[in-house]
C-alpha cells in the first residue's frame, strides 16, 4: 500500500482524497498556491507545500514546481483529482517516469481516451458507436460548414481534450461557424492546455448518461452503475443523480457492457466513466473521462462502494476487493453542485467573493462534500465550485424530496450560489417525471423568473472585502536553529505595529470597498458594464464601428467560463476602455457607445 501520497488539486476534491489517505493510514500531502495559502484542503493535510502564483496556470498547473514537490517531500504516490493534470499524458508519464505511482490509468489509455476523436476511433473498435462526427481535427470553420450540410443543423464544436462543457459551442447556422470555432479553440487552450477540436452532430433532446467502471491491473474490470447527468446549463452539470430515470434494466445492462469494452479496448484500470448520449430508447458513445468524476458520490451511496479508496488500493497493486457479480445497487441517489454563480433568473454569473458563514445541513441520507468553509475566499481563478450536497433515499420521490429539506436547511451568506434555481428545477412537474434533457435547463420549459443567488430571496448584503495580506520575509529561530520564513499579514497589523512619528512611513490599510464595484451605465444607455469580475478574453469593436443591440462587444472570462458581453443599443463605438488581458470588477465599464438617433 502507498504510504505518502501528493494531492495535485484543491477544492472539495482535494480534502475527498485527504480524507480516504487518513481512513486508511497514508500521509498525505497538499500543494497551494498563493491565494490558496488558507484553504481547507491545506488546513486537513498532514503537509502543505507552497506552489506559489495566483492563476491555475501559475500554480495548479505549474509541471516542474509539483515535481520538485514530489522530490522533496518524499510522496510515492499522486492523486490528480479532477481538472488540471487528472487527464494530462505528459503529466501521468512525469510522474510514472520517477518511480512514482500516479493514482489514474496509465498514460497510454489516457492517451487513447484524453484525445476524444482517437476516443471515437476506439470506441467503434470495441463495437461501440458514437453520435456522427469526425475523426480527425477542425483545421477552420469551413469544415464546420461542410459538416453541418451533410449532417443538418445544428452541429456541435468540441474540444478534443478536456471536458466539463468548455471549449464546447452549438451551432445553429453556417454564417456562425468560424466565429464558433475561434471561441472553443480559445477557451479549450486556456483550460487544457491544448486547442483541438472537432465537430459532431447535435442532438436535439438527449439525456447525459455515464457509466461509472473501474478496473484493478490483474484483469478485471466491472462497471458498478449509471448516473443522470442531463440537467446541465452551459453543458456543465447541476444535478447528478443514480439511478437514471425511467431507464430500462436491459439498456442499463447493455451501457454498462458496452463502457468495460471500451475500457477494455485501451489497457484501462483505476476509476473511470464512460459517457453516453441517450435518446429514443437509443444510446451512442460520447467520450470516456479516464478520471475520477465530481459526481462519484452518488455511485457510492447507492453501491456502498468507495471509489476513491478502491483507487488507491489499485494504484499500489492490490485487486478489486469486488467482482461484476459482488455489485448490488440500492435505492437513489442525488447530487447538487453548489457553485458559486447567480442564477440571474437563467444567465447563471459566476459570483466569487467570500463565504461569511456556511453550516451543511444533516440528518439521514445526507452528506456534503466541501472544499470550503465559513470565513473562506472563492476566487475568479479558479472552478466556482464550493461543494456538492448528496442524499441517499429509498426511491427516487424519497430522495427528491430529501434534497429540497436539505437545501432549505443549508446556510450559506456572503455569496451567491445556484441553490435557488437547483429547489425550482427539483419541484418541476418536467424533472419529477424524469423528462428533462441536457437543453431543458436553457429552454422555455423552465421559467427561473425572479430567481437570485441567496435562498429564501434574500438580497445580497453591501460587504465589504476580506482585508488584504502582505507578504513579510522574518528570520526566525526554533530550537538554536535560524530559518527564514515568509508571512502573510493583514494590512492593519502592519499599520498598528509600524512606529509612529519621523523614522519609517506607517503602513496604511486599504480601504474597504462596498460590494458592487463601479458603477456601470443603466440598461439603454450605451454604458456598457462588466456583469461580473474577470479577464478580459477579446474585444470584439473598435472605436468608430457601427453595432447593434445584442452584438457582442467584448468577451469576459470568469471561473473558467467565457461570457459574451453585449451592447445595450444600437449606435456608434465611442469609446473602448479595456484590452485583451485586463482584469476588471463587476459594474466596470469596459465599452462606450453613442446611441443611434431614432
Amino acid at each position: 500500500m502507498l504510504s505518502k501520497i501528493l494531492i495535485a488539486n484543491r477544492g472539495e476534491i482535494a480534502v475527498r482524497v485527504i480524507r480516504a489517505c487518513q481512513e486508511l493510514g497514508i500521509t498525505s500531502v497538499a500543494v497551494y498556491s498563493d491565494l490558496d495559502r488558507d484553504a481547507l484542503h491545506v488546513r486537513l493535510a498532514d503537509e502543505a507545500y507552497a506552489l506559489g502564483g495566483q492563476t491555475a496556470a501559475e500554480s495548479y498547473l505549474n509541471t516542474e514546481k509539483i515535481l520538485e514537490i514530489i522530490d522533496r517531500c518524499g510522496a510515492d504516490g499522486v492523486h490528480p483529482g479532477y481538472g488540471f493534470f487528472s487527464e494530462n499524458t505528459d503529466f501521468a508519464r512525469a510522474i510514472t517516469d520517477r518511480g512514482v505511482t500516479f493514482i489514474g490509468p496509465p498514460p497510454e489509455a489516457i492517451e487513447v481516451m484524453g484525445d476524444k476523436v482517437s476516443s471515437r476511433i476506439a470506441a467503434e473498435k470495441a463495437g461501440v458507436s458514437g453520435v456522427p462526427g469526425t475523426t480527425e481535427f477542425l483545421s477552420s470553420g469551413d469544415e464546420v460548414v461542410a459538416f453541418g450540410a451533410e449532417h443538418g443543423w445544428p452541429v456541435a464544436i468540441k474540444a478534443a481534450y478536456g471536458g466539463g462543457g468548455r471549449g464546447m459551442r452549438v451551432v445553429h447556422k453556417p454564417e456562425d461557424a468560424h466565429a464558433a470555432l475561434a471561441s472553443a479553440m480559445s477557451e479549450a487552450l486556456k483550460g487544457f492546455g491544448r486547442e483541438e477540436c472537432y465537430v459532431e452532430r447535435f442532438l436535439t433532446k438527449p439525456r447525459h448518461v455515464e457509466m461509472q467502471i473501474i478496473g484493478d491491473q490483474h484483469g478485471t474490470c466491472v462497471w458498478i452503475g449509471e448516473r443522470d447527468c442531463s440537467v446541465q446549463r452551459r453543458h456543465q452539470k447541476l444535478i447528478e443523480e443514480s439511478p437514471a430515470p425511467n431507464f430500462p434494466d436491459e439498456t442499463r445492462r447493455a451501457m454498462g457492457e458496452a463502457a468495460v469494452r471500451v475500457a477494455e479496448a485501451c489497457g484501462y484500470y483505476n476509476a473511470g466513466t464512460v459517457e453516453f448520449l441517450y435518446q429514443d430508447g437509443e444510446f451512442y458513445f460520447l467520450e470516456m473521462n479516464t478520471r475520477l468524476q465530481v459526481e462519484h458520490p452518488v455511485t457510492e451511496l447507492v453501491s456502498g462502494i468507495d471509489l476513491v479508496r478502491e483507487q488507491i488500493r489499485v494504484a499500489s497493486g492490490e485487486p478489486l476487493s469486488f467482482g461484476q457479480d459482488d455489485v448490488e445497487r440500492r435505492g437513489w441517489s442525488m447530487e447538487v453542485r453548489v457553485n458559486a454563480e447567480n442564477p440571474a433568473e437563467g444567465k447563471f454569473l459566476p459570483a466569487p467573493g467570500r463565504i461569511d458563514k456556511l453550516v451543511p445541513p444533516q440528518g439521514f441520507g445526507t452528506r456534503w462534500d466541501g472544499g470550503y468553509e465559513g470565513g473562506d475566499e472563492v476566487s475568479q481563478f479558479y472552478d466556482n465550485l464550493v461543494g456538492k450536497l448528496i442524499v441517499w433515499g429509498s426511491d427516487r420521490p424519497t430522495a427528491i424530496g430529501r434534497l429540497k429539506r436539505a437545501i432549505r436547511e443549508m446556510v450559506i451568506e456572503g455569496i451567491d450560489t445556484t441553490l435557488p434555481a437547483q429547489l425550482v428545477m427539483l419541484d418541476h412537474p418536467d424533472f419529477v417525471a424524469g423528462e428533462h434533457s441536457t437543453n431543458w435547463v436553457e429552454s422555455d420549459a423552465l421559467d427561473l423568473t425572479g430567481v437570485g443567488g441567496r435562498l429564501g430571496g434574500a438580497a445580497p448584503e453591501a460587504d465589504a472585502e476580506a482585508e488584504p495580506k502582505v507578504r513579510r520575509d522574518v528570520d526566525v529561530e526554533v530550537n538554536g536553529k535560524r530559518f527564514s520564513v515568509a508571512m502573510w499579514v493583514p494590512e492593519s497589523q502592519l499599520a498598528a505595529a509600524a512606529p509612529s512619528g519621523g523614522g519609517a512611513a506607517t503602513a496604511k490599510a486599504r480601504p474597504r470597498r462596498a460590494a458592487g464595484g463601479a458603477a456601470g451605465g443603466a440598461a439603454g444607455t450605451g454604458a456598457i458594464a462588466a456583469p461580473m469580475q474577470g479577464t478580459i478574453v477579446r474585444v470584439e469593436v473598435a472605436v468608430g464601428d457601427e453595432v447593434a443591440a445584442g452584438q457582442v462587444v467584448c468577451v469576459l472570462e470568469a471561473m473558467k467560463m467565457e461570457n459574451n458581453v453585449a451592447a445595450d443599443v444600437a449606435g456608434t463605438v465611442a469609446e473602448v476602455k479595456v484590452e485583451a488581458g485586463q482584469a476588471v470588477a463587476s459594474g466596470d465599464v469596459v465599452v462606450v457607445i453613442t446611441p443611434a438617433e431614432a
